[in-house]
């Protein structure tokens, strides 16, 4: 690019000879109007990636929303206060701790490569590459993975635990991981201080969160549900499964379309910033703005593929056209192509998404076959398909898109498939065993401690009666509206038949009473 600093004595010599009377002072007047203009610009550059960074964020955090749906969707009318309560405190109490610890665990730098020391209670923020906006579309991505453990334990938790356990994750657990990997002081961070040698050459391409967002919150929920046992009917005396359904594929639905919005927030909101440009000046097409447009086209077409390879695998397995699959599908696709979105073409997003089905069909098979409950199938699709997610990253991660997203190291190691070596996957794989590694040495003792105190599980009474009515002081939906003028009559008022669920263990599989 050409230099484009203002020189005085060159501007002055250029107008001496054009004549000017005063050609110093007049070089002086037009550098200083250029200078001007130049800080506005940057001043404008900063302001325009600061409002993509805010926007991507209220998107990320509407995912909580999205959240919410699909959970009371998938758990049974009685104990949905409960999970959009700890919906809600999972964002409430996430906000306060990763405000006092999390940010800075993650982000505090200067710092070591296994954990940040500065930043706690945003001590020295706003500071030069560390604003509020940043903090802020950071700690939505941590109550996300809180989120995502709390479907796992549905319908049959304390709600003191969840309160423990998302305030632990969100302050501590999580943002560790973040640090390692997306912090410029990190040790397997891509994206590492330039002095500062990388993993394997390469670092761990984990773009917007497969292993650091999805794997965290899947495992963490993997453990906590093993801990707890599945829910009071889920397998009969013969450990066959027994469907317990959730009460409304509506919900489920709108919660999936929500999470949909939110992942153009999720993956192309990891960028950052947009305005930059990757090439000439003027160029429409060389720049981060197309970067993100690329990323949400892979995240499309990732999540699409997904769904409808589940459609047609389901329909395949049980006779039946299912929304809930597809929906859990779609979710899994998007959780895999989260980390590689920034840097693989739209044709192999296809190819995580295929895949990505048939990892969550088999998780599934396998969690039935172990007697595992997880009514959300929250560790099956964040956990497994987050983890095929990465691995997809060290495959086919193109070397243009490579170096666009972690640029300053030329001929850095890209996708295996892609003609790049080996050394990116080893990387990526290393970020798996020490994920799986530290969540396991973290929440697992928390769970199965919470489980010795007789804290983790409600009692066998609480559970059949659902906790809306034991725990929280009613239930979510009115079944009769009265008139108020008396007589008993409900003409022209919203009415639902209350059944109370319950579920025999020693009916089959197909003879299940659903609420």
């Amino acid at each position: 690019m050409a230099d484009q600093t203002c020189s005085i004595s060159g501007l002055s010599a250029l107008l001496s000879t054009a004549g000017s009377s005063n050609a110093t002072g007049a070089a002086e007047y037009i550098c200083s109007q250029m200078k001007t203009a130049a800080l506005i610009t940057a001043d404008l550059t900063t302001a325009v990636d600061a409002t993509f960074l805010l926007f991507s964020t209220y998107l990320v955090f509407a995912m909580q929303l999205g959240f919410a749906m699909l959970c009371a969707g998938s758990v049974r009318a009685k104990n949905t206060l409960n999970i959009m309560l700890t919906n809600v405190l999972d964002a409430a109490a996430g906000a306060l701790f990763y405000y006092l610890f999390g940010f800075g665990f993650a982000f505090g730098s200067p710092s070591n490569g296994f954990i940040g020391r500065h930043f706690f209670a945003l001590k020295s923020v706003p500071s030069p590459g560390f604003d509020y906006p940043y903090f802020l579309f950071q700690w939505a991505f941590a109550i996300a993975a809180a989120g995502i453990t709390s479907g796992s334990i549905a319908e049959r938790t304390q709600f003191v635990s969840y309160l423990i356990y998302s305030s632990f994750l969100t302050g501590f657990v999580y943002p560790i991981v973040s640090h390692w990997f997306w912090s410029a002081d990190g040790w397997a961070a891509a994206n590492r201080n330039p002095n500062d040698s990388l993993l394997f050459g390469s670092g761990v391409i984990d773009f917007a969160g497969s292993g650091v967002v999805h794997m965290v919150g899947g495992i963490a929920g993997l453990w906590a549900a093993l801990i707890e046992g599945p829910r009071i009917g889920r397998f009969d005396h013969n450990g066959k499964p027994v469907t317990l359904r959730g009460h409304s594929a509506t919900l489920v639905v709108l919660g999936s379309f929500m999470l949909w919005f939110g992942w153009y927030g999720f993956n192309p909101g990891s960028f950052v910033t947009i305005a930059k440009s990757y090439g000439p000046l003027g160029s429409p097409i060389n720049g981060q703005w197309s970067a993100i447009g690329r990323t949400a086209v892979t995240t499309t077409l990732a999540g699409c593929t997904s769904a409808l390879t589940t459609l047609f695998g389901k329909r395949l397995q049980t006779g039946h056209w299912n929304v809930i699959d597809v929906c859990n599908g779609l979710l899994g696709g998007f959780a895999a192509i989260t980390a590689g979105c920034a840097v693989v073409e739209p044709w192999a997003a296809v190819i995580c998404g295929f895949v990505a089905a048939w990892v969550l069909i088999g998780f599934n098979r396998l969690a039935e076959r172990f007697q595992y409950d997880d009514p959300l199938e929250a560790a099956q699709l964040h956990g497994g398909c987050g983890s095929w997610g990465v691995l997809f990253a060290g495959l086919f991660a193109k070397k243009e898109f490579v170096e666009e997203a972690y640029p300053g190291r030329p001929g850095r190691p890209y996708g295996l498939f892609m003609g790049g070596g080996g050394r990116l996957l080893a990387a990526n794989v290393v970020q798996m065993l020490v994920i799986t590694g530290w969540v396991s040495a973290t929440m697992g003792p928390l769970f199965f401690f919470l489980h010795k105190m007789g804290l983790l599980r409600i009692s066998a009474e609480d559970e059949l009666a659902g906790l809306d009515l034991t725990n929280h002081g009613g239930a979510a939906y009115v079944y009769y509206d009265e008139d108020a003028s008396g007589g008993g009559s409900h003409g022209g008022g919203f009415m639902m038949k209350g059944v109370n669920s319950r579920v025999d263990p020693r009916l089959t599989p197909t003879s299940s009473i659903e609420v």
